[in-house]
This record gives structure tokens, sequence and C-alpha cells, in this order.
């Protein structure tokens, strides 16, 4: 198989320098961080700048008016993280694939004065890991909790020190709802560098707990939870783009809250894509609304063509039989899916790579994510794996869904990783995206035009994101699909209104590009 691309500024974390001589910490100045982590070289780069995490800005939200706050994402490429002025304290989120460069950071900033402040999954998961590397660990919700720690720096409670144990901070995703949240800091993001900053959150949780899914690991009790619409309207409004990416983990878990939200949204013109479930389809009358209201994508977490898979990972869904006719639902309101697959099930054998991929190509699917099986750490996947005594090695960085960390049951990992990568080499070749184009001969050049700048552009990927040219170059589609959306949108209204009395008024309308 050939060799993908991939630069060593998306492999390799910047060099922190053991000779830079910082300044005393400046009182009451945060550093909020997110950690470099490699890049997988099967899949687009464009993805990780889409839009920005909102962890890092929703806790930034917190932070006391007192205290000025400073964001720096690792993975835009833009060097060492900063040191001047010196923080008094730093916060830095922590996954597990990259928990090993968090742990990096906190060492650089504490040897030289600052406080650290650790959170995150992995904190949650492995807190005996991240003990060392901090000076207060924050476990559970965030928001809440930032503020009640630099308001503890102020009084000296908490302090720098390499020797005592970390504070712990437990915060609760019951204590308080969701809408007290204060806003995300999106004033503090670096917007030429990432295509949208419309990271939106309406939701929290997910009617679903895989087995496989981070949202089931041990001690993490995340109801699901809604904002007020006028909330998110507002915050979509403010930001002025004419493209969100919802970030929730099921925007659909409450088909109602789904509606309200569709109509609150309508009026704005703009578009946008959420991850949900393929059950949102359940009701076609609330496709028609998230069309109406400007959703050109989605992303479904299909995981498997295969039923015993999805039982046995307590994935509460409909038959696989029944998938394609639901895609068709979606694709006949103009929405885009992004298919997500994980491969490696236990009823997975070797013509699995092959069964998926010509599936997504018959139902012309407009992209396609994989995913390796991966036992993240207290889940109860992790713990079935430990018990059968599965599990190849415990390295982290490597826990990313795009390596084999497990022994598979009907294949070698060898195969299992080299079925992954094909399914990759497969889905973003030229002659596969031909074949997934749509019916419809008007949206072929655009379908064509974002395919291959998303999928195939990984050289101008690297460029683009390296010199912040990511909003310049993609703004012009994005509002240019915005604009086709519009119209789609009063062809769909006149189409609906018609339906009943013209039976041609309910043939599929053209499928339209969401610019992504």
């Amino acid at each position: 198989m050939p060799r993908s691309y991939i630069p060593r500024e998306l492999r390799v974390a910047p060099v922190l320098s053991a000779t830079i001589r910082t300044a005393p910490t400046t009182k009451c100045h945060a550093l909020l961080l997110n950690p470099f982590y490699p890049k997988d070289p099967h899949a687009s780069f464009g993805k990780h700048v889409l839009t920005p995490t909102l962890a890092l800005t929703s806790i930034a939200g917190s932070t006391p008016a007192h205290w000025t706050v400073r964001y720096w994402d690792e993975n835009l490429l833009q060097g060492q993280p900063p040191s001047e002025p010196f923080p008094q304290v730093v916060g830095i989120t922590v996954h597990l694939t990259f928990a090993r460069r968090a742990f990096e950071l906190a060492k650089w900033y504490r040897d030289r004065g600052a406080i650290i402040v650790l959170g995150g999954l992995h904190v949650l998961s492995c807190p005996d890991e991240c003990r060392p590397h901090a000076d207060a660990l924050a476990i559970g919700e965030g928001v809440q909790l930032w503020g009640q720690i630099l308001r503890d720096v102020d009084t000296c409670v908490l302090t720098s020190s390499s020797t005592s144990s970390p504070r712990v901070y437990r915060g609760s995703y019951t204590s308080q709802p969701y809408r007290t949240d204060p806003a995300p800091r999106r004033d503090l993001l670096p917007k030429d560098s990432f295509l949208t900053t419309s990271s939106l959150i309406a939701t929290r949780g997910c009617h679903n707990r895989c087995g496989f899914c981070y949202l089931a690991t041990e001690g993490l009790h995340q109801p699901y939870q809604t904002r007020d619409v006028e909330q998110v309207v507002s915050e979509f409004t403010k930001d002025g783009q004419p493209y969100a990416v919802f970030t929730d983990n099921n925007l659909g878990s409450k088909p109602h809250y789904l509606r309200e939200l569709c109509r609150a949204l309508r009026p704005l013109e703009r578009i946008w894509s959420a991850a949900v479930s393929i059950d949102v389809t359940d009701d076609p009358s609330l496709i028609r609304e998230m069309a109406l209201a400007g959703c050109t994508g989605v992303f479904v977490g299909f995981e498997s063509l295969t039923d015993d898979n999805l039982t046995d990972a307590r994935k509460r869904t409909p038959r696989t039989h029944d998938y394609a006719r639901r895609v068709r639902i979606l694709h006949d309101h103009g929405i885009q899916v992004n298919a997500s697959f994980v491969l490696g099930f236990d009823h997975d054998r070797k013509d699995v790579f092959a069964r998926t991929v010509e599936w997504v190509e018959h139902n012309r699917l407009e992209c396609s994510t994989f995913h390796i099986l991966t036992p993240y750490p207290a889940t109860p996947l992790f713990r079935q794996m430990e018990a059968e005594d599965r599990l190849l090695h415990r390295n982290w960085d490597l826990y990313d869904t795009a390596h084999v960390v497990f022994r598979p049951k009907h294949m070698s990992a060898e195969e299992l990783y080299e079925g992954y990568a094909w399914c990759y080499q497969r889905l973003f070749s030229s002659a596969s995206i031909w074949r997934r184009r749509p019916a419809d001969w008007r949206a072929v050049l655009p379908y064509l035009a974002m395919s291959y700048l998303y999928k195939r552009s990984n050289r101008l990927w690297h460029l683009l994101i390296k010199h912040r040219l990511v909003h310049t170059v993609w703004h012009p589609l994005v509002e240019w699909t915005r604009r086709r959306h519009v119209t789609f949108r009063r062809r769909l209204e006149v189409q609906t209104a018609h339906a009943q009395s013209d039976p041609t008024a309910g043939r599929s309308l053209t499928v339209l590009s969401a610019g992504v």
C-alpha cells in the first residue's frame, strides 16, 4: 500500500526549548492549552481545523473578570506555546492520545513557576497517571470549577508545588442547569485558522451508552441536558459566521427539542451541520425542519453493518437493513451524510472492509470516517478486553482509533490495520468519489470541488494550517454554499406545499454541497 503524505509538523510536537529565559509569572494571567497530537495520514488533515474545540473556550468563559486569559492550540502549527507574559496558571486539557504531550507541557511551565491545572477525560479515567504532573486536577464539569480554582490561587489556597499531592476539584454535570453555563470565549480564537469559529453546542450527552464510547467511562455521569434555544441562536448570530458546526454528541436525542431549535434557526438563513444518530429519520417531518433551518450535513455513527456488533456494543439503533432507506430520507432533503464506521468488532471478518466500502458507494454517501475499534480506559469495552487478555499494550499514544491496540477475533492485528488503511485509500480515490456523485447533474460540480479540496488535498491543508489561511480560502466557498442552500430551501418549501396536489412534487431534490 502506498505511503501516505504527512509532514513532520503534523507528526511531531514543537520542541519545548530548554534555553528560553522566561520572566517571572504574571499575576492573574492564565494560559489554556490544547496539546499537539499526531495526525492520521490516511484521513483529511482538514478535519482538525474545521472548527475549534469548545472545551477550553467554554472554560475561559468562567474566568473571573480581574484575570486575563489566553488560548493556544498546538495543532494550529504556530510553534512553541507562548511564554510572554509568563502565566501564573496553565490549564491543560488531557486526552489519553496526547497525555504524554500534556505532561511534557505541564513540566515545562511548572519548572518555570506556573501553577498547573489538568482537566479532561483522561484525568477522570486515569487520575493516578495525572497526579504527579499537576498542582490541581479538575475532574468532571470544568466550567463550574475554573473560577473556583483561580479564586483559590488568589488566596494562595492553591500554589505551585512539585512535591505535595495536587488539590482535587470535582464538578457535577447535574448540580445546575446547563443553561447557566457562560458563553464560550470565541474572542480568544485565531479566526483565520479555522473554517468557522461557530462551534456550537445545544445539548450535552447522548441517549445511547455504547460500550466502546468515551461517554461510557466509569465515573462519568452526564445525563442528556439542553440549553435554551435562544442562547444557541444568539451565539450563532453574534459570531457572524455563515456556517456552524454543532459539536453535540447527538443533537437529535430529544426530537422535540431539535424541532424547536430548527424553527428558531430558520430565520437566520445560515447553514450548519451536526452529529445525530440515524433514528432521527424516524420522523421525516423533522428532517424537513432540519433542511429548512439550514442543515447541510450530518455525521452519523452507523458503526457497523452487522446487527450483532451493534447489539454487543449496546447501541440502540434501527436494524442495519433499514439504513439505506434512512439515508435516502436525508438525501431527499438535501442533507449530506458523513457515515462513521468502527472496524474490528468481534463479528467482523476479513470481508468487512469491502462490504462497508461497497455499501457506502452504492448509497452515494458523500463522506465516510473510519475508526479502528479502540478500548478506552475505564469503559466496558476496555474491561472486556482486559478480562480476555486481548490488550496488546497500554501505550496511550496509539489509542487514537488509527492503530490496532488489541487482538481481533477473526483476523490478525496487521490485517485489521491494512483493511482500515485500504478503506480510506479506496474512498478517497478519484474513482470512488466519482461513483458517489449526486444523481442530479447540477450538484456534481460543487460535490467534486468540495470532495477534492477536503479529501485529496492534504499537501494544501498543511500549508493552509501553517500559514493561517484556512478561513481565507474556505470562506468564499462556504458563503457560496450558503446562498445555494437558501435557494434550495425555497424550492423545498414550494415542493412540500404542492406535494399533496401534484404527485411529482415529492420527487427527490438536489443534494447540495455543505462545503465540507
